[in-house]
């Protein structure tokens, strides 16, 4: 049950930081997400795994080491 509580309260921190800068300035992300639909989808690949690599090596070194 501590795991759910847990998952949920890390999906509830994504959600939050994924809507502030909808919220601090909307105009731009407007701009922003224009400018990225125009993007080629396989630098939109690259990108991504680029940011899901170092999502996970951020995971890793936080469970796994005693750096952080």
């Amino acid at each position: 049950m501590a795991a759910m509580k847990y998952l949920l309260s890390l999906i509830g921190v994504v959600l939050i930081l994924e809507s502030l800068p909808y919220v601090a300035c909307p105009e731009a992300m407007q701009k922003w997400l224009r400018q990225l639909s125009e993007m080629n989808p396989a630098v939109l690949r690259v990108i991504g795994l680029l940011a899901m690599g170092a999502g996970l090596l951020l995971c890793y070194i936080t469970q796994q080491t005693n750096l952080i």
